[in-house]
């Protein structure tokens, strides 16, 4: 079997740790200490993250929307295939070698994806794009983490908080779609803040793998619970 080489590593701002990237043949892994955060013969369920949310938005003629983490670029191709030509997808990466990844060791992974004209990188964290007083996006997308919890960093908590939540709500338009892929099994507690802060939630069990199995992932659609298109029954 072909090893794993290490290609380069790169530190989380904010002192959560160091990020390296790896490869064996054409394989590609990213990993956090002894966790794989992606891979690239992974990305069922970070796709899916990406077309389930917005198939509730498709009627919108030039929907605006924010993805959190673009890693290997699976939930942004998804997100680009998905959309119309009037789109807009603001990306937040908070590491900026990984953006550096995806226009040199991972170029052909990411295909054309970067130089859509659709597409805008803001290099820096999705929470401050969540707060700012002009966001207002139709579709809020999160893969910063391995769940409602702030693996890569501690910050990342506020994110799935109850003024987390508040804020990524407030942050979209009416019937906007709220979502977060998670690696790890159904998490009550955080369905409960996503109803508490005014959503209808689905959560949907996704393989890495698609038809093909792999390990069992989570995706929460949490719609913005007054009215518009798009939106879900609380469940």
């Amino acid at each position: 079997m072909i090893p794993w080489s290490l290609i380069d590593k790169a530190p989380i701002p904010g002192g959560g740790g160091e990020l390296r990237l790896m490869r064996r043949g054409d394989e590609f892994s990213i990993r956090l200490g002894a966790n794989e955060l992606m891979n690239s013969r992974l990305s069922w369920s970070e796709e899916a993250l990406a077309t389930l949310s917005l198939e509730r938005i498709k009627s919108r003629p030039a929907p605006r929307v924010l993805i959190g983490g673009l890693g290997m670029g699976f939930t942004l191709r998804a997100a680009l295939a998905a959309l119309g030509p009037q789109a807009r997808v603001i990306v937040a990466e908070l590491v900026p070698a990984v953006v550096a990844w995806a226009r040199g060791p991972m170029a052909e992974l990411h295909g054309g994806s970067l130089a859509d004209p659709r597409v805008h990188i803001e290099e820096g964290d999705v929470a401050r794009l969540i707060r700012s007083a002009a966001s207002r996006y139709d579709a809020i997308l999160l893969d910063v983490d391995n769940g409602p919890e702030g693996l890569t960093r501690d910050a990342n908590d506020g994110l799935y908080t109850k003024a987390g939540l508040n804020a990524a709500r407030a942050a979209l338009n009416p019937g906007g779609v709220f979502a977060v892929w998670s690696s790890s099994g159904p998490d009550e507690a955080f369905k409960h803040r996503l109803r508490q802060a005014g959503f209808g939630v689905e959560e949907i069990r996704a393989r890495a793998r698609g038809g093909r199995g792999g390990a069992r992932h989570i995706v929460w659609i949490a719609t913005r619970g007054d009215g518009g298109a798009g939106s879900l029954p609380r469940d």
